[in-house]
C-alpha cells in the first residue's frame, strides 16, 4: 500500500517527536535507530526513507525539542517558569523536560549541524524571554537584559544538570534545586520596568 505524502509527513513528524523525547531521556548514544523506530511504531528500514543519517535526525529532534520548550515557556511568568524548571517534577521527567539540560553535554561532541540547532534553540528561548519581559528602553539596557537572561538560563540548566547527576533519592539533588531556585528568584529576571 502506497503511503500518501501527507501520511509520510505525519510519519516523519512522529519519528522526530519520539526521537526528541528518547534523546532527552537516554542521551544521543543511548538510542539506536532500531529502538527508536520500534517505539515510534515503524520498522528499522523505514528510517532511511525519512533521514539520510542519524545526525540529520539529531539536529531535527533538537529543533523539535526547543520548539516544545518555547511553547511551554510562552506566556508563563518568569517566576512560575523558574519554579517549574527547578522542580523535582521537571528533574525526574527527562523525556518531557528541557532539551538543553538533557543534551547540552552530548551536543558539544556532535557535528556542527547539531551545534547550530542548539545555538538556534538558545537564541529562540532568549527571544521568547525577551518578548515576555517587554521592550527595552535603549540598546544598552537591552544588552544588560540579554546578559541577565543568559545568566538565568545557564544557572537553571546547570542546577538541573547537577541535580540529575545525583542519585534520585539524594538530599543533595533536592538541595541543589532549592538553593538555585531561591537564588534565581531573589534576582528575578528584569522586566521592562527593571
Amino acid at each position: 500500500m502506497k503511503v500518501t505524502k501527507a501520511q509520510a509527513q505525519a510519519n516523519r513528524a512522529r519519528i522526530v517527536e519520539t526521537a526528541a523525547a528518547l534523546f532527552r531521556e537516554r542521551g544521543y548514544d543511548g538510542v539506536g535507530i532500531a529502538d527508536l523506530m520500534a517505539v515510534a511504531g515503524f520498522t528499522h528500514g523505514g528510517f532511511y526513507k525519512h533521514f539520510p543519517s542519524k545526525a540529520d535526525l539529531l539536529a531535527e529532534a533538537a529543533t523539535c525539542g526547543f520548539a516544545q520548550t518555547a511553547t511551554k515557556a510562552e506566556g508563563v511568568d518568569s517566576a512560575a517558569f523558574v519554579e517549574h524548571y527547578l522542580s523535582r517534577e521537571h528533574r525526574d521527567a527527562r523525556g518531557d523536560g528541557c532539551t538543553m539540560a538533557a543534551l547540552c553535554g552530548d551536543a558539544a561532541r556532535q557535528p556542527e549541524p547539531i551545534k547550530a540547532a542548539f545555538a538556534a534553540g538558545i537564541e529562540g528561548l532568549l527571544a521568547t524571554l525577551a518578548r515576555q519581559s517587554g521592550a527595552p528602553q535603549d540598546a544598552q539596557r537591552e544588552g544588560e537584559l540579554r546578559a541577565r537572561r543568559i545568566e538565568v538560563i545557564a544557572q537553571v540548566i546547570g542546577a538541573l544538570v547537577l541535580s540529575r547527576a545525583c542519585p534520585d533519592d539524594s538530599a543533595l539533588a533536592d538541595e541543589i534545586l532549592d538553593v538555585c531556585r531561591a537564588a534565581v528568584l531573589s534576582r528575578r529576571p528584569p522586566t521592562q520596568g527593571g
